[in-house]
């Protein structure tokens, strides 16, 4: 009984902390891509689909976009790593750079709000 206690305690502590590293809300910058066949999830990439590429958040993520320079806003998920260059946050698809009016720029800031958070 001592043992399930202790697991279970472990458990919700866990849980806690994996909650605590992500912000519900913030700000970053983002860029967009279209390379690639497969997505790091493993599934065939479409670049015309709202999908995301984050470093850490799990894939199937769902996110809220808002560009803030012109409030377009998507929801999109994480299915993919990267971006793997200093001060971005996350690349996007073709498709949402499009969505959200910064495909000709390459790059815009972003409101990144976590909407749903998949734990595996």
């Amino acid at each position: 009984m001592k043992l399930i206690l202790i697991a279970c305690s472990l458990l919700v502590l866990t849980q806690c902390a994996e909650a605590a590293e992500v912000k519900k809300t913030y700000r970053g910058n983002a860029s967009w891509y279209q390379k690639g066949k497969k997505t790091a999830d493993g599934k065939k990439f479409d670049p015309n689909k709202y999908s995301v590429a984050h470093r850490t958040l799990p894939f199937g993520t769902m996110l809220r976009l808002t560009n803030v320079a012109n409030g377009n806003t998507i929801e999109a998920v994480v299915n993919d790593r990267g971006p793997f260059v200093k001060n971005k946050e996350l690349d996007v698809s073709r498709g949402a750079a499009q969505a959200l009016g910064f495909f000709h720029s390459g790059q815009a800031k972003l409101i990144i709000e976590v909407l749903s958070r998949r734990t595996k």
